[in-house]
C-alpha cells in the first residue's frame, strides 16, 4: 500500500527516486529521468509498476535498508555473519 511503501522509505532514509529502478522498460516509456515529478506522482508510478521498486527491501529489529549491494544487509542482520558467502554472482562476501 502506499502508507507501507512511504514507511519503508522514511525508515530507510532515502529519497523516493533513490527507490526507482532505472533498467526497467516503464522508466524510460514514463519519462522519469526527468526531474519534474513530485515524490508523491514517483510513489504512484511505483504503485502502478510495482517492477519500478528497487529490492530487496529487508526489515529487521535492526532497521530498514535497500540491500544493494547484497551485504548491506549485513549491517542490520540480529546475529553477526559467522562467515564469508557468496553473492548471486559468485563473489565472496
Amino acid at each position: 500500500t502506499r502508507d507501507e511503501l512511504v514507511k519503508l522509505i522514511a525508515d530507510m532514509g532515502i529519497s523516493v527516486r533513490a527507490l526507482l529502478r532505472k533498467n526497467v522498460e516503464p522508466y524510460e516509456e514514463l519519462g522519469l529521468a526527468e526531474d519534474k515529478f513530485t515524490d508523491d506522482r514517483l510513489i504512484d508510478f511505483m504503485l502502478q509498476h510495482p517492477i519500478l521498486i528497487n529490492r530487496p527491501i529487508v526489515v529487521t529489529p535492526l532497521g530498514t535498508r535497500l540491500c544493494r549491494p547484497s551485504e548491506v544487509v549485513l549491517e542490520i542482520l540480529p546475529d553477526a555473519q559467522k562467515g564469508a558467502f557468496s553473492k548471486e554472482d559468485g563473489e565472496k562476501v
